[in-house]
């Protein structure tokens, strides 16, 4: 069952700034994730490089490159777009793991799956 859990206010996501991160369980295992705003839309992707399942920001909640058009892994320098998680350059091994996020009345929200649930302490 989908469940919407609110993240952030739309005004915390600015077009090619600073991510806001999430905790989540993912395949049984605790994990970082992160949203992002990109050409207007909201975007989250669980905070873990394909090449070594590592995270890739290169400062807190810091993904985009100097441009504001792609995501990298500051590790390994692996590039992938923004908008679907798919990997455009580098040492990728297939695309992010995308998490479904909904906007409406100035609030993000993330989508719970079979997969995908809060983290609870």
């Amino acid at each position: 069952m989908d469940e919407r859990i609110p993240l952030c206010n739309s005004a915390d996501l600015v077009e090619g700034g600073r991510a806001v991160s999430f905790d989540v369980v993912h395949a049984g295992l605790s994990c970082r994730a992160f949203a992002i705003r990109f050409e207007g839309a909201v975007h989250a992707f669980l905070n873990r490089c394909t090449h070594v399942a590592m995270e890739m920001d290169y400062q807190p909640d810091r993904f985009f490159d100097d441009t504001g058009q792609w995501l990298l892994c500051a590790t390994h320098g692996a590039v992938y777009k923004p908008d679907t998680g798919e990997c455009a350059g580098g040492p990728c091994r297939g695309g992010l793991v995308k998490i479904a996020l909904s906007e409406d009345d100035g609030v993000v929200r993330w989508h719970t799956d079979w997969n995908l649930k809060p983290l609870v302490f």
